[in-house]
């Protein structure tokens, strides 16, 4: 029998190996990194090898129809896995597991359900799976946040890290699934945040990003999200911070006044707008106006007027007229978005919009109206970035540019891509460049010497 390294009791997984497919979003990803560090503690070797697999873990999106729709194929795919390895396993894990626990405990493809919280569980429910039965667990919780798990870091550049620092969210938006597939809001002790950000720190790693779906909404006791900021940029100066992604209802004066007090806490704030009509904004549940937003806006830009800013956009909600797209298009311009992310609006079951609204904007009206929105967007992105051509950077590289291995890649503290010459740097260096050029998604520089 074989026993842990204590020599306590048996490992389960030893010798077998675990691979892991993640969609979505950043705190996907993070979770990825929690569950491969469970699995490890059991002793299942991680591969990037799907082939080599003995268990496949896909990590799910359940934000749009179409994210979903990408995981069904995939589970179809599993098949040809299977033929050349009947005995492996095969689960689906995180939001669309915690949405459609019933079809996908039903489909003769999936061995493993578990929810955003069952991660502990995962070697019982692989035990389960590897005995013939479903393993299942997708009960969420309202205290669970993996605080003390050491993640087990997956982006293999050792440059940039994630932190996870709250999970679920109470806001409740009309359209989104969230806080029915990652339950409500709780944030994990800040000192076990500063320990693994000083840990990433002393192990080579120059930025952090502390994640939650509502980050900025982060408390625990007397410990406010501006205050975990400020505890985090005193780690050092060389340890660059930002954080992800921010409801505009909690970008506080306090918080803009610690950002722009830390140079190492990164000048970029992502602040989801969604909509630029009021009617549309109440509909959404955002529980913010347009002139309420515009005034963080203009505050962001008090504090800091060297801020990138950036946003999330839904073109087609559930009675938007024309007018009200027409006042997207209007904030857009008044804000002037270094870059957003634009989506047509995908009816989620279970949410309130589906339960209270029609989805009547036909889908050939959203993907006009979102064409439009991405087209003004784009000209908008690239007078961004024109604009910085001249300017001088403080460049944190991430390793070789795609456009050639005699190039760097890295990111300003505005969260812009830069590419410029090798020189003698490597991943991890600061490096001052001057920009020289630029295209709607990446700066070109040189290095100041």
């Amino acid at each position: 029998m074989n026993f842990d390294k204590n020599g306590l009791r048996p490992l389960q997984g030893l010798g077998k190996r675990l691979f892991i497919e993640t969609y979505g979003c950043q705190m996907n990803a993070g979770d990825s990194e929690i569950v491969v560090s469970i699995m490890q503690r059991e002793g299942y070797i991680y591969t990037e090898n799907i082939k080599e697999a003995d268990v496949i873990l896909i990590n799910t999106c359940s934000i749009r129809d179409n994210a979903e729709q990408r995981i069904w194929g995939r589970i179809a795919d599993m098949r040809r896995y299977r033929k050349a390895k009947p005995s492996l396993v095969v689960g689906i894990i995180g939001c669309m597991a915690e949405r459609l626990k019933e079809r996908l405990i039903d489909n003769g493809g999936v061995d493993i359900v578990a929810g955003p919280d069952a991660y502990r569980d995962m070697p019982r429910l692989v035990r389960e799976a590897e005995s013939g039965r479903k393993g299942v667990n997708v009960v969420l919780s309202q205290e669970e946040t993996y605080a003390e798990i050491a993640p087990v870091r997956l982006d293999k550049n050792g440059v940039s890290a994630f932190i996870s620092i709250m999970r679920g969210c109470n806001n409740y938006c009309a359209y989104c699934v969230v806080p029915y597939t990652r339950g409500i809001e709780r944030s994990r002790a800040p000192q076990t945040i500063v320990d693994e950000a000083r840990d990433l720190f002393a192990h080579g790693y120059r930025e952090v990003t502390l994640l939650g779906q509502n980050v900025n909404s982060y408390r625990s006791g007397d410990v406010g999200f501006p205050e975990l900021m400020a505890m985090v940029a005193e780690i050092s100066p060389l340890l660059r911070v930002r954080f992800s992604t921010s409801h505009p209802k909690d970008i506080s004066d306090r918080l803009l006044e610690v950002m722009a007090r830390y140079d190492n806490i990164c000048k970029a704030i992502h602040l989801p707008a969604q909509s630029g009509s009021d009617e549309v904004l109440r509909r959404m549940n955002r529980k913010y106006t347009r002139a309420w937003y515009l005034e963080r806006i203009a505050a962001i830009r008090r504090y800091m007027p060297d801020c990138a800013i950036t946003t999330d956009l839904i073109a087609g909600f559930c009675g938007e007229s024309e007018d009200d797209h027409r006042q997207t298009l209007s904030l857009i311009r008044e804000v002037g978005y270094d870059s957003a992310f634009m989506f047509k609006y995908s009816e989620r079951p279970g949410t309130y919009s589906a339960r209270h609204y029609e989805d009547d904007v036909t889908d050939e009206e959203k993907g006009r109206r979102l064409s439009e929105i991405i087209a003004l967007q784009s000209e908008l992105s690239t007078a961004s970035n024109a604009r910085d051509e001249g300017k001088e950077f403080e460049v944190l590289v991430e390793g070789a540019s795609k456009r050639s291995d005699k190039q760097l890649c890295g990111r300003t503290s505005q969260n812009k891509m830069v590419v410029f010459d090798c020189g003698t740097h490597k991943a991890g260096d600061y490096v001052r460049v001057r920009i020289k050029g630029s295209s709607s998604a990446t700066l070109f520089g040189e290095e100041i010497l």
